[in-house]
């Protein structure tokens, strides 16, 4: 059972005037909005005047000018990528503004199973034969320090855009590009990889092709998929880019992208902009199949080839990716469920290492068993002398701090709070590992780790309505640092139970109010509610059973009517007093 605690209420200024239903004037405030001028912005952001300056980064300006240089010289140029759908979209937005510049540039994505992540010594000597003379990585390279110096012998410069954790000591680059660096001077340090990208392509076209720089907006249609995808925040710029970008993508005309939403049958079109829910549950799972099944080189060709026939190929080997990702995960999920449940039942991190985990899935699946048993966990395979691993972590604990204090004992690690990869040497795997559980069980001494849902705030039903709806609308793009609001509905009563989906996985309820008052119309109101996967979770539940709810308040639209309802978060057993 998750324990429910609700926010702090914050006083709101009586000079406030902007028009939002209290609950929602309640939730911004408690999110840190403290002016009407800040609520403004964030329900109205503008992309002219919010567009934060890409020169603000300090070395932005060193890279302009190498990049010149390479123009004019007519340099061989590699954009350095990731395999998931941040690196994806940065790489092809990178590629995009050079094909406009001018500039002889390729794209390299490295093989998750045979190369790993980031920059990789191989593919430096790869690059020397080619004649490369210039290597900008996006999406990674901040702990690429042997492959960086490799270079600089061969005579090839590096330039470094990444977002993640930046270490005490730093490559010895050309130019950094990372709003975590010490003294970088961006003001907002929580970009997406594809998000840096971005800053980068702006200030190409701002100084190199100013004539042309109202051609950036089109890109935003990836940048908000990299942007959803890698779960940074959807404050600030991000959330400036992400409510932008949905308009483009509801626009978009890249065949990769529409021959993508055939296959998957993903509605995208202009008569309605896209959530964030289907970037992230149908768009960008999907972008992510290539580089966990097959080579992220498959993605990125999709969404930049312009051929329909190409595109269409790309697209449903793509969707077979998807597919057997899907059945991989659900494998793995099982085998360490168990593992879970048994072997590390009282310990505060789940650790597991198998030579038949797929690489490719680790991530998902430390992912799942992460929130499945709120503990931090990590899922490796082990290779013949060295092991490759995801962490996912829980709120309490910072993963890449925790496993920076065991650097020692690894070849290569990097990521954020939440999520991080490691390389290490198998002789090193169980030094490693105890190291890390005593962190981990000294960080948590004395903290129950059970899941907490925050309530965001309670309303009547009286409330409910489509006006209430189109205030709490007021407030997306909805992601991570911007959930979708938690809101508390008392004493209401099951009418009626009914199981849905083949499997009876979901559940879909018909709730009123537990008083009924034959003369009062709002006791005799009836809402639909619906838990999707929640057929097990709530099968003790019965009709007639006295109820609480947590859920988001939405609008259905189907066949042309509109509907409310009730998207569960949880429900229990209300407390009578």
């Amino acid at each position: 059972m998750a324990k429910w605690l609700s926010r702090e209420l914050v006083e709101i200024p009586s000079e406030f005037s902007l028009k939002l239903h209290s609950l929602v004037k309640q939730i911004l405030f408690s999110r840190g909005l403290k002016s009407e001028k800040e609520l403004q912005a964030f329900i109205a952001p503008d992309y002219q005047t919010d567009c934060l300056n890409p020169f603000l980064f300090c070395e932005m300006e060193k890279l302009i000018e190498r990049i010149r240089l390479a123009r004019d010289l007519k340099e061989k140029v590699i954009i350095f990528g990731d395999y998931d759908a941040d690196g994806i979209t940065s790489s092809a937005i990178l590629k995009e503004t050079f094909s406009e510049l001018g500039v002889d540039a390729d794209v390299y994505i490295p093989d998750k199973r045979t190369e790993g992540y980031g920059l990789n010594l191989l593919a430096i000597d790869i690059f020397k034969i080619a004649g490369v003379k210039l290597i900008i990585t996006v999406d990674c390279g901040i702990t690429s320090f042997a492959e960086t110096e490799k270079a600089k012998q061969y005579g090839i410069d590096v330039i470094i855009t990444d977002h993640h954790h930046v270490p005490e000591k730093l490559p010895n680059a050309l130019a950094i590009i990372n709003p975590h660096q010490k003294n970088c001077g961006y003001p907002f340090e929580d970009l997406a990889g594809v998000g840096v990208a971005f800053k980068v392509v702006q200030a190409i076209y701002e100084k190199l092709m100013p004539e042309k720089i109202g051609q950036t907006k089109w890109m935003l249609d990836l940048v908000s998929i990299g942007t959803i995808a890698d779960c940074v925040p959807l404050i600030g710029e991000n959330r400036l880019f992400v409510k932008y970008g949905l308009v483009v993508l509801s626009k978009t005309r890249r065949v990769g992208l529409l021959e993508l939403f055939t296959v998957g049958r993903i509605v995208i079109d202009e008569s309605a902009i896209p959530d964030t829910k289907k970037v992230s549950f149908y768009i960008a799972p999907r972008i992510n199949a290539a580089g966990r099944i097959n080579h992220a080189n498959l993605a990125y060709n999709l969404i930049v080839e312009k051929d329909t026939v190409r595109a269409r190929d790309f697209a449903l080997e793509l969707e077979e990716n998807n597919i057997e990702r899907q059945k991989i995960t659900a494998e793995v999920v099982k085998e360490i469920k168990s593992l879970a449940e048994n072997s590390y039942k009282n310990k505060k991190i789940i650790f597991a290492i198998s030579d038949h985990f797929p690489i490719g899935v680790v991530g998902l699946v430390a992912g799942k068993i992460a929130q499945m048993f709120n503990k931090p966990t990590a899922i490796f395979q082990k290779g013949t002398d060295e092991s490759k691993g995801s962490f996912r972590s829980i709120p309490q604990i910072n993963i890449i701090e925790s496993i920076g204090k065991c650097s020692h004992l690894l070849l290569k690690f990097g990521g954020h709070s939440q999520a991080a990869g490691v390389s290490v040497r198998n002789d090193q795997m169980e030094n490693f590992q105890k190291a890390l559980e005593e962190i981990i069980e000294k960080q948590l001494e004395g903290i129950e780790l059970e899941s907490e849902i925050i309530i965001d705030g309670q309303v009547e039903t009286k409330e409910i309505g489509f006006d209430l709806i189109a205030d709490i609308e007021k407030l997306k793009p909805f992601g991570m640092g911007n959930a979708e609001p938690i809101i508390l509905v008392k004493n209401l009563v099951i009418n009626e139970k009914r199981f849905l989906g083949s499997e009876k996985k979901h559940v879909k309820f018909l709730l009123s109010l537990a008083e009924k008052n034959s003369s009062d119309n709002e006791s005799m109101r009836v809402f639909e509610a619906i838990s999707f996967n929640g057929g097990e979770k709530f099968a003790s539940l019965k009709e007639n059973d006295q109820i609480d709810i947590l859920c988001n308040i939405q609008k259905d639209d189907w066949n042309g009517n509109s509907r409310i309802q009730l998207n569960v978060v949880d429900m229990r057993i209300s407390k009578i007093s």
